[in-house]
């Protein structure tokens, strides 16, 4: 499971998602992508489970970035715990996401492999997404 090994704080804030996003929304590294189109946290188990999807069907061929990182750690109390005494543990590591984020790409397959594995990982995702090739839309 993906999780960074050094952080500044221990517990964080929910935030805001708030507008799209302006860097990280293009092709740049493999020739097709698959691209979020909703807001939302997409917790580092997800992002493997969606890692796997890709690489059992393209039968590990081509080459595969993922292009998020799970960086906010989530808190939550035990369960049958009453109210106040403090925030809970960290328990989950996500990555928040924004409309127009890249989230994998993939090269060194056909476009037909390629758009079937992006969408059988977007799938496993908790927001609506959308392939992308490096021209355009597929």
């Amino acid at each position: 499971m993906l999780s960074p090994q050094k952080t500044s704080w221990r517990k964080q804030s929910k935030g805001k998602m708030r507008g799209i996003v302006r860097k990280g929304c293009d092709v740049s590294f493999g020739e097709f992508g698959l691209l979020s189109m909703d807001k939302g946290w997409i917790t580092a188990r997800q992002i493997e489970a969606g890692r796997m999807a890709i690489s059992r069907h393209v039968k590990r061929s081509g080459k595969l970035w993922i292009r998020m990182f799970p960086d906010k750690p989530v808190s939550k109390k035990p369960l049958e715990t009453r109210m106040g005494k403090g925030k809970g543990n960290p328990e989950e590591w996500v990555c928040v996401v924004r409309p127009g984020k890249m989230l994998y790409e993939i090269q060194g397959v056909e476009s037909t492999t390629a758009r079937k594995a992006l969408q059988l990982a977007g799938n496993k995702l908790p927001v609506r997404t959308k392939v992308i090739s490096r021209e355009g839309e597929i």
